[in-house]
């Protein structure tokens, strides 16, 4: 840390109780008050240092002679830098240290201890060490620092600026380039950094500097401080990453309740317990991080916005700040996870467990936010394997549909939760950004299942929600066998099941015909000979399992035309209609597709029937039913 020296005499003074005397042989002819602290002092001393002493003496003295005391409570610093000062004009020993120098500098200031009253006065001894501790980064750190003490003074002699700037160059340079100390509260001394040579300790090679070496120290700054420093690096270029993440640390360190994750396990609402006086200061400081924040759209990681959007519940933050915070999630939606989602409804005369109304309004920032452009042919079958095997990277669309469906399943089960509001969020996810629709049908399931009063209309709106054409093989089993479903739903399932093995045999036969003109065509005799066998079993093979095909899809169209024909009977009997849901059912699972048989070799690559089936967003077909 810089240090410098003024004065040469030796300790003169003395403290006795609450009184600081001076020792120089002659008595005292001034007694100076600041606050409780009082100082027996000499006029001449003071009197040519300082023109404001030298002014208030002389008034005195044309008063009293005998009698001269003064009241300097406003003094800078208070007691403790006066009695620098009166070190200063008596010419003993004093240190300016970075701790020190910003409250001599307004004292000074503050008597006029200009070069008219003395060469090498107080005001220019303390501005050549500005200048040294400048270079520095940890003395400007604790000048700065110093500066709340005097406030209105050193913003009045700009001393805050010139250290906010000091310190902005700083940071935005690349520490690599420069030589000052950069080692603040977080530096720690290893002994592998000092080597010894011929005796004499030299400072080894410094280790490579992270570009966040400068977090720690700047967190201790006051409030206002720090935003005028974020304010001074951002001017000067500096990337927003690095903003963000100075903002992320300064945020945790000085709001608690960041990591304090809402829960209901303990009964109670997050907040509930926050003194009035706690909650306000937390309030002021939350708004002003929240207003420095980045713009640019993925700076701040989406999980730490949603973190803040919970404290700004418990806070109960301004409407703009809470705004704010759900429009930034909103635009980068589809970066988020589930757990973060789910936040608690604050308060006590609340509807829901979760704040549905708020993940309402995030989505609807994200819609309007996101411009993916829909493909119009994009109507076709498409095998399941091409949806689910990940040949093509999600879409934030996509991400986002999943995100919404898990966070439905999520709050389906809250008994208190309307058909309005749960339609309203599923429904504002597009029905392409679903590429199978698993995730809805697991969502509306269990909203069924904890809402069995919904009437059969209820019912048949929330299952609008879904497509029967792009469920998976195993979710149209499981809807197939449902009977919290609507009668119409289940046919619906049960034709796109048809359809979709339909479709599949279709594929086969295609197959097969390639299969054996590349057969037809084999140009080695030989070859042809040694293979024959082999090849006379696969085809046999093949047509076995192209003959059983056929023949479950026969069977599968006569079910589903008998079952049309009993649920136009016994549809308004519930028991009837579960006998024929049960029998269907019971030969679903007795009847598998072979797939061991129909299994391909290894010359072939037609993929395994039936068990990669996804309709998706095919032609609107009726079943009748």
């Amino acid at each position: 840390m810089a240090c410098i020296r003024l004065g040469s005499k030796t300790e003169v003074f003395h403290l006795e109780g609450q009184s600081w005397l001076c020792s120089t042989g002659l008595p005292s002819d001034i007694i100076i008050e600041v606050g409780d602290t009082t100082f027996h002092l000499h006029k001449f001393p003071l009197l040519s240092r300082s023109g404001v002493l030298e002014n208030l003496i002389g008034e005195l003295s044309g008063e009293d002679e005998k009698k001269c005391t003064l009241q300097l409570h406003d003094i800078p610093g208070g007691a403790k830098t006066f009695l620098l000062v009166a070190k200063f004009c008596y010419g003993v020993k004093i240190e300016l240290t970075a701790l020190n120098v910003v409250s001599l500098r307004c004292a000074a200031e503050y008597f006029r201890m200009t070069e008219e009253y003395g060469e090498g006065n107080l005001i220019l001894q303390t501005e050549n060490f500005f200048n040294e501790i400048f270079g520095y980064w940890t003395d400007s750190i604790k000048a700065l620092e110093t500066c709340e003490e005097v406030l209105p003074l050193a913003e009045e002699l700009h001393i805050v600026t010139r250290c906010i700037n000091s310190l902005a160059i700083k940071a935005c340079a690349d520490p690599s380039l420069f030589s000052w100390p950069m080692s603040g509260r977080s530096a720690v001394q290893s002994p592998d950094e000092t080597v010894f040579w011929n005796g004499i300790r030299t400072a080894t090679k410094p280790h490579p500097v992270s570009e966040d070496w400068w977090y720690e120290d700047v967190s201790f700054l006051r409030l206002p401080l720090y935003k005028r420093l974020i304010l001074a690096v951002g001017s000067r270029g500096m990337k927003p990453e690095r903003i963000s993440g100075s903002l992320v640390y300064y945020a945790k360190r000085h709001l608690p309740l960041l990591g304090r994750q809402s829960s209901f396990q303990n009964g109670n609402r997050a907040g509930s317990t926050i003194s009035a006086p706690y909650d306000v200061n937390q309030r002021k400081i939350f708004e002003d991080i929240v207003e420095i924040l980045p713009n640019e759209k993925g700076i701040i990681p989406t999980n730490f916005l949603l973190r803040l959007l919970r404290t700004s519940m418990i806070l109960h933050a301004s409407p703009s700040c809470r705004e704010n915070l759900e429009k930034r999630v909103g635009a980068q939606l589809d970066q988020a996870a589930l757990e973060d989602l789910l936040i608690p409804n604050m308060g006590y005369s609340v509807e829901t467990l979760y704040d549905i109304d708020c993940v309402q309004r995030i989505l609807d920032h994200f819609m309007l936010a996101d411009h993916e452009p829909v493909d119009p042919n994009s109507n076709s079958i498409v095998d399941e394997g091409q949806l689910m095997g990940g040949s093509h990277s999600l879409t934030p669309m996509t991400m986002v549909a999943n995100l919404v469906d898990g966070y439905l399943a999520e709050v389906a089960p809250d008994v208190n939760l309307k058909v309005l509001k749960f339609q309203s969020l599923a429904a504002a996810i597009p029905d392409y950004a679903r590429p199978i629709d698993d995730g809805i049908y697991r969502a509306i399931d269990i909203f069924l299942k904890a809402h069995p009063w919904l009437t059969d209309s209820e019912k048949e709106q929330i299952c609008r929600l879904m497509n029967c054409q792009k469920l998976s093989l195993e979710a149209s089993t499981h809807a197939a066998q449902n009977e919290r479903l609507p009668l119409r739903v289940i046919v619906q399932v049960l034709f796109f099941e048809q359809l979709r093995l339909r479709t599949s045999v279709a594929g086969w036969f295609f197959v097969s015909d390639n299969l054996e003109n590349s057969q037809n065509h084999s140009g080695n005799l030989a070859l042809a000979r040694s293979d024959a066998p082999i090849q006379a079993g696969n085809s046999l093979n093949h047509l076995v399992t192209v003959d059983d095909m056929r023949d479950r899809v026969s069977e599968l169209e006569k079910e589903c035309f008998s079952m049309k024909q009993e649920i136009d009977r016994l549809a308004n009997t519930k028991g009837s209609w579960n006998t024929v849901l049960k029998r269907f059912a019971g030969k679903l699972k007795s009847k598998p597709c072979d797939t061991n048989a129909s299994e391909p070799h290894n010359n072939s690559k037609a993929p395994p029937p039936s068990t990669e089936p996804v309709v998706n967003g095919g032609e609107n077909h009726e079943n009748g039913g």
